[in-house]
């Protein structure tokens, strides 16, 4: 098969596929190395966007989906049903906050750190598909560990969470709390 065909068989497994489709699932279909289809990959992608594509092919780890282009947001916002999408709640960013830098972490040391319970905040990002579980500690009650989803990559515009700013650029609300330093700045 020739790279036309392959890139044609690629787009074809991305617009059916509505999830983020992982390399690993892309090269086992097409039944060849990661390698070849991180290449492949990586000219649609400069080919979608040179020629200004409507649509791109967007990268979260090791996954890739397309997606319609930022800049034609208003335009494909007016062809959906108008839909009440709430943001998040302080609790819930400080959650995710959370999260995102110390996951994977369970439910009581997020609770810990905050100080207040975060059933309601937890449910919420799930539901959002802002978190997921990761697994689950190896002690009593077995409580589940929650990382981030794909879906907060693409949220946010991240390839990965290594692109998150480290929490040292951020500036605390008081900066001699050494208590709220400790929990922020422990590896």
């Amino acid at each position: 098969m020739n790279e036309e065909q392959i890139k044609s068989i690629i787009e074809a497994l991305l617009f059916s596929w509505s999830d983020p489709l992982s390399l690993k699932d892309i090269a086992k279909v097409l039944e060849l190395d990661d390698k070849r289809v991180t290449e492949i990959l990586k000219e649609m992608m400069d080919d979608f966007n040179y020629n200004r594509r409507g649509i791109q092919i967007i990268k979260m780890n090791d996954h890739y989906q397309l997606a319609t282009k930022p800049e034609h947001y208003d335009y494909v916002k007016k062809l959906l049903e108008p839909k009440q999408n709430k943001g998040l709640t302080q609790a819930a960013l400080e959650t995710l906050a959370i999260i995102a830098y110390k996951q994977p972490i369970p439910k009581g040391e997020i609770e810990g750190i905050r100080g207040v319970k975060c059933d309601k905040a937890i449910a919420t990002l799930v539901e959002k598909d802002l978190i997921e579980e990761k697994g689950r500690l190896e002690k009593t009650g077995r409580p589940i560990l929650y990382g981030t989803s794909l879906n907060f990559l693409k949220t946010l515009g991240l390839n990965s969470l290594k692109e998150l700013p480290p929490i040292s650029e951020f500036q605390l609300l008081s900066e001699d709390d050494d208590e709220v330093k400790d929990i922020l700045f422990k590896e």
